[in-house]
């Protein structure tokens, strides 16, 4: 390997360290920010499936994460506090709360990340309360966030005289390809946060075209699912219902956008044409997963009854009974 390709490795690797660390610690301090209130939210304002929804994606918007609020939901299901069905709303709305960190990676922020970090840095050293402190540390990581980007970004920058680099990138076109790559490297540093970022980073260097973005984008998707899942173990049926339901929801999403990707790829080109291939693929997150939940959100009641009759809740055993003795 040649010094020039070890400086872009190098480069690269530390972007996305320090975004991985960004985004880890980001949603930490925003947790303890937010506190008991994002349990009493998801306890209240999820009566029924459109609250639910409205709350997922309200919260995961907040905390930026929506693995942290769909493993907060499935600890509230497991412990009763959380009804099964309601966890469902909550699940969808999570994944279209995901897709605001995706419009906000399409601008390129990075070189004004010192403006977060700064003022984080500051309340982190000398603020002498804990919520100061937490608070100073979201903005700090929030800054990092966009400047790790950056560092991926000016990686990235020298791979166009690559013309091997070039041609496997334009291999991800093909759609299981693409979805492939996308749910391995998902799988591998466990964040479609991260994925989806470098795409974007990627095609903002001209180096990754939509139709690739799109491929890699639905199988981040379904890579997200795997740290769900091990929330579920050892936390009982509601839990494990919980996130079959988001394992089943994203499959088949996920299946319907690799059938239909040549016209979806048209319709993002409509709604968003005007705008450079980082945009559209931000663009193309926001409408998968809202065409998804708008498909999904009139079968809960179906998908509720179909998990309940797979997976009936354990019953309760009875109280032995007494026996007086003469």
């Amino acid at each position: 390997m040649t010094s020039s390709a070890w400086s872009i490795a190098l480069l690269a690797s530390t972007g996305l360290v320090l975004f991985l660390y960004a985004v880890s610690r980001l949603a930490l301090s925003l947790r303890h920010l937010a506190g008991e209130r994002v349990k009493s939210w998801l306890d209240r304002f999820t009566k029924s499936v459109p609250a639910a929804i409205l709350t997922g994606t309200v919260v995961t918007t907040l905390l930026d994460s929506s693995s942290v609020v769909i493993i907060l939901a499935i600890a509230l299901v497991s412990a009763g506090a959380l009804p099964f069905r309601n966890s469902l709303g909550v699940v969808l709305g999570a994944n279209i709360g995901t897709t605001i960190s995706s419009q906000l990676f399409a601008f390129d922020l990075g070189q004004y990340a010192v403006v977060a970090m700064l003022p984080g840095l500051l309340l982190l050293f000398f603020s002498k309360k804990r919520a100061g402190r937490a608070s100073g540390r979201a903005l700090f990581c929030f800054g990092l966030l966009f400047f790790s980007l950056f560092l991926i970004g000016e990686a990235a920058a020298p791979l166009k005289d690559y013309q091997g680099v070039q041609a496997w990138l334009l291999k991800l076109e093909n759609p299981v390809r693409g979805a492939g790559a996308g749910a391995l490297l998902t799988l591998l540093i466990q964040s479609s946060s991260a994925t989806l970022g470098m795409v974007i980073k990627l095609a903002a260097k001209g180096l990754v075209t939509l139709p690739a973005g799109i491929a890699v984008m639905l199988g981040a998707e379904l890579g997200t699912c795997s740290d769900t899942l091990l929330a579920t173990i050892g936390r009982g049926r509601a839990a494990l219902k919980t996130g079959l339901f988001h394992l089943g929801f994203n499959a088949i999403s996920i299946t319907l956008g690799l059938l239909l990707i040549q016209p979806f790829t048209a319709l993002v080109l409509l709604v968003a044409g005007h705008a450079d291939v980082a945009r559209q693929i931000a663009h193309a997150h926001v409408l998968f997963n809202l065409a998804g939940v708008l498909l999904f959100a009139p079968l809960v009641p179906l998908c509720q009854r179909l998990l309940d009759a797979w997976l009936p809740d354990q019953a309760q055993p009875a109280p032995a009974l007494a026996v007086k003795t003469a």
